[in-house]
């Protein structure tokens, strides 16, 4: 996904350097083989950018969503999901047309998020764009390093209680299954760009489906049993055990563990960008989103309202390690197998712009690092040379081994996907867009699509200020028990 700038002196005086991520084309000599900006002639269909959306969509943030509904209750519940589904599947159709300047057919490539902000409006935005959008991908990581963590932790829990016919406690410490985790993501850390882990998109993707319908399947059953559907019109109720604040703070958690299910616009572009033409990449994208969102909404429905409808008040905050899911546990194995699989490939799908992005930095602030530009080719038997560049694998495995050091002294799951959510939500998934949309289609200020537009805006803003603040609450009475590098299930 990034290339080595070939003019030193271009990218001294380039705007913004810092945020720059957009790459220089490479001259090739056989123009059949290249697209219209001298790369190499993307592949990509409506089908594979559909597997980069399910790899990045359907997440962690599908185990949070039975708790989520349990706390919005049946009324408000689906209809906050569905409305989320609209808003992101509206937005990423206004971000699609922003791919190209221009012609939408023949204009220039926006290959990024970030290169998309700055045609279209430049200045200070192009940097806190980039900072947000980072932050939120670094925050990402994060929050799949837990969620790997607590499903690996859950296999050998329900293997120890199956083996112990339920007589042993089974507390397992998550920090190990961290660790291996990391370093998994090492490895894999290593495949260079975007273009080159499609493979890995699919089959998270078939894992994310594997997952799902097994927790549904699962709901559908424990509602059978139990013959009657549980939860209340308005969710949890305030009792002893639960003030008026801590409702408040968890509706407003739920918001955001809701957006978080949905967060995937700030790599949209970079997904975009690997979809060949004709017909246009707008046209395929639009598609792909339709596709994607309109599946991830009916598998969120179905996991959230049957987790909802199984457990109730008392719906735990990931679905799969709740109480009463560890029979039957070869079931719920590879359920929890399938999610860390999953986890794995989507981890990449989001942290490869984000590698893009230093990468390019560093190429292009020190372009005569031998360092940072030597690759070295490793033979590996049967297949061709893997060219290892020293600077690259350094900086990404330092990266791997942040996350994962974070995840274990904040393993707050709840927490974490809702603070993402809410912090990622409205400037990626609707203000930037929204803008966009408006400068490039030059709508006028006040008209009736304007004032639709900057309503939709600012709605979405407030709810993202709400779900932050729920969430940070939530951290906070977290911290107050808990024990750094000493997490337990």
């Amino acid at each position: 996904m990034t290339m080595m700038d070939t003019s030193k002196q271009q990218n001294r005086h380039s705007d913004n350097q810092v945020f720059n991520m957009s790459l220089e084309a490479v001259p090739h000599s056989n123009s059949g083989l290249l697209d219209d900006d001298g790369r190499v002639k993307r592949t990509g269909n409506v089908w594979t950018a559909s597997a980069h959306i399910i790899t990045a969509v359907i997440g962690s943030g599908v185990l949070s969503l039975a708790w989520a509904i349990a706390q919005l209750g049946w009324v408000a519940g689906p209809a906050i999901m569905i409305m989320f589904s609209a808003v992101t599947y509206f937005t990423s159709s206004l971000l699609a047309d922003c791919y190209r300047s221009g012609d939408p057919v023949t204009g220039k490539r926006n290959y990024t998020y970030m290169d998309a902000v700055r045609s279209n409006l430049g200045g200070l935005q192009v940097k806190i764009c980039g900072l947000n959008q980072y932050v939120n991908l670094f925050g990402v990581a994060i929050g799949y390093t837990i969620a790997a963590s607590i499903s690996m932790t859950a296999i050998k829990r329900s293997n120890c209680f199956h083996a112990s016919d339920d007589q042993d406690s089974c507390h397992i410490s998550s920090i190990p299954y961290m660790i291996s985790f990391g370093v998994v993501e090492i490895i894999f850390s290593q495949i260079p760009n975007f273009d080159q882990i499609s493979w890995l998109s699919i089959v998270a993707a078939v894992m994310s489906f594997t997952y799902s319908t097994i927790g549904l399947g699962l709901g559908i059953a424990y509602t059978a049993e139990n013959r009657r559907i549980k939860g209340s019109l308005t969710g949890v109720s305030i009792s002893g055990a639960v003030t008026e604040a801590k409702k408040i703070w968890w509706t407003f958690q739920a918001l955001g563990d809701i957006a978080f299910a949905y967060s995937y616009s700030m790599i949209l572009i970079e997904i975009q960008d690997t979809v060949k033409s004709p017909p246009s990449e707008a046209k395929t994208m639009k598609r792909a989103t339709l596709i994607s969102v309109a599946v991830t909404t009916i598998f969120y429905m179905l996991c959230g309202c049957m987790g909802y409808a199984a457990f109730g008040d008392s719906s735990p905050g990931n679905l799969l390690t709740g109480f009463g899911f560890y029979n039957p546990y070869w079931l719920l194995d590879i359920a929890n197998a399938a999610i860390v699989v999953h986890l794995i490939g989507a981890y990449q799908v989001y942290c490869q712009p984000l590698f893009a992005f230093i990468e390019k930095v560093a190429y292009s602030t020190f372009p005569d690092s031998t360092f940072i530009r030597k690759e070295v080719k490793i033979p590996i038997s049967g297949y061709k040379p893997y060219n290892l560049n020293l600077f690259r694998f350094i900086w990404r495995t330092l990266f791997v081994i942040t996350t994962t050091v974070i995840s274990m002294l904040l393993p707050f799951f709840n927490d974490v996907v809702g603070l993402l959510g809410a912090l990622g939500f409205w400037p990626l998934t609707v203000y930037y867009p929204v803008e966009m949309y408006i400068k490039v289609k030059k709508i006028p200020k006040w008209t009736s699509k304007w004032i639709g537009l900057q309503i939709l805006s600012v709605t979405c803003l407030v709810i993202s200020i709400a779900a932050a603040v729920g969430s940070v609450a939530g951290v906070v009475l977290d911290l107050k028990t808990y024990k750094p590098f000493k997490t337990s299930y």
